[in-house]
């Protein structure tokens, strides 16, 4: 935390005159929203006092758009943009919605339904090449193994490094190489390997879902919002809000970050998100 502290000003720091005005928060989820895999009281609290207070909130996340659909259906968000940025869920129109389809009935939860950044011919051919990439990576690099999530990905792949397995940094770089090589993006999450086709990625899918579904600029306006992340596939988010904040478990991966937020929580995990929410909520 020490080292953390030398590169970061803490939330305290944050001016009471720069949280008011504000228009919304877009978040990070694993180990930003969630803590040990799963939301806490606090953290989803703090998302319904944001909305209360008429905030928008958006989670921009590395997940598959599958997993991703029942906390899209009842924490109280306007979207999810899954898959960094390629694929988002919305509340479905009122009339003639189209809501997706889910493998088992959510009870009393709101329909949604799925927007692409792709087209579907698109997608199809590179998740093709996608799972061609994906093989070779477990075939060659040593312990390397395909997310618990990978069923749910329509739009990337993604290597497990921390969630259920360990790989060290030798091995994780290999597996970046070999995305890199055939042509693919890849960013590292504080559990995954993230890699796709095409020009996406955090920001582009702010920009993409703020536009979409907001009828909004988001670069118009990008001092009115706040950005909360955790790690490096944060950092192009980091880099381009002023208003940016770390949870503390960033330190993690302050080595490896070019971009680092402007302000650093005290709290980890969802209790730096809600440490978030409530300065954000007093500057009001």
């Amino acid at each position: 935390m020490a080292l953390l502290r030398s590169f970061l000003c803490p939330l305290s720091d944050w001016p009471l005159g720069a949280r008011q005005g504000l228009v919304g928060v877009l978040t990070d989820i694993d180990d930003t929203l969630t803590t040990e895999g799963a939301i806490t009281p606090d953290a989803l609290q703090a998302l319904e006092q944001l909305r209360a207070a008429g905030l928008h909130v958006v989670a921009i996340t590395g997940r598959p758009v599958g997993w991703s659909e029942p906390f899209a259906q009842t924490w109280p968000l306007d979207a999810i943009v899954a898959e960094n940025g390629a694929v988002a869920l919305v509340p479905a129109p009122e009339e003639n919605s189209d809501p997706i389809s889910l493998q088992r009935p959510y009870s009393g939860r709101k329909a949604l339904s799925k927007i692409y950044q792709q087209d579907a011919a698109t997608r199809a051919h590179n998740f093709a090449r996608m799972q061609q990439v994906l093989a070779q990576i477990e075939r060659e690099v040593p312990g390397a193994r395909r997310a618990a999530d990978s069923a749910g990905r329509e739009t990337d792949i993604a290597i497990d490094h921390s969630e259920f397995t360990h790989l060290p940094q030798d091995a994780i770089d290999q597996a970046v190489r070999t995305m890199h090589a055939a042509g693919m993006n890849a960013t590292i999450s504080s559990i995954h390997i993230n890699g796709w086709f095409g020009a996406h990625n955090k920001l582009e899918g702010a920009r993409w879902i703020v536009r979409e579904l907001l009828g909004r600029s988001l670069d118009a306006e990008i001092d009115r919002w706040v950005y909360v992340g955790d790690s490096t596939n944060d950092q192009v988010m980091f880099e381009r809000f002023a208003l940016s904040v770390g949870v503390a478990n960033v330190a993690r991966f302050v080595p490896q970050l070019h971009h680092l937020p402007r302000y650093v929580t005290q709290a980890e995990r969802g209790a730096g998100f809600a440490e978030l929410a409530r300065a954000l909520l007093a500057g009001r």
